[in-house]
């Protein structure tokens, strides 16, 4: 594949990214978008439907990965990259879920900041910012 349509579709990737972002109100259930745009460390936790919370959390974080993966397959071209990071989105998803389902099932006022930074991993492409360094440095060593 030429280097500018390399490009092209790593622009675009990033475009749905942003897409994502800029229409989360639309596209998923949660309850907490709302919430931690307040005061949140003062107020109670907002009504929710967890089986639907989760669902539509796991479906953000999923959109999020396939583009991510997609972003570091045209940067880097390298399918042990690839293999390396769907196993770090996997055990990301595992560990981050757990701890996500207590603090939804189980609201604390005092957990309220640890849950915010958890919901942030699951629902923002984080892991792609770690990678992207993390790969081309690597890349540099070898």
């Amino acid at each position: 594949m030429p280097k500018l349509t390399r490009y092209i579709f790593v622009v675009v990737l990033f475009l749905v990214l942003v897409a994502i972002r800029a229409f989360e109100d639309l596209l998923f259930y949660d309850p907490y978008l709302t919430f931690f745009e307040n005061d949140y460390l003062y107020i109670d936790s907002p009504r929710r439907e967890v089986a639907k919370l989760v669902f539509f959390t796991s479906l953000r974080f999923l959109l999020n990965t396939l583009a991510s993966l997609g972003i570091l397959f045209l940067i880097f071209n390298d399918k042990t990259v690839i293999k390396f990071s769907c196993l770090v989105y996997v055990f990301a998803y595992l560990v981050l879920l757990i701890p996500f389902l207590y603090f939804v099932i189980n609201p604390k006022q005092e957990d309220y900041y640890l849950f915010f930074n958890i919901r942030r991993f699951l629902i923002q492409p984080i892991l792609l910012i770690l990678l992207l360094p993390a790969f081309y440095y690597h890349k540099l060593k070898r």
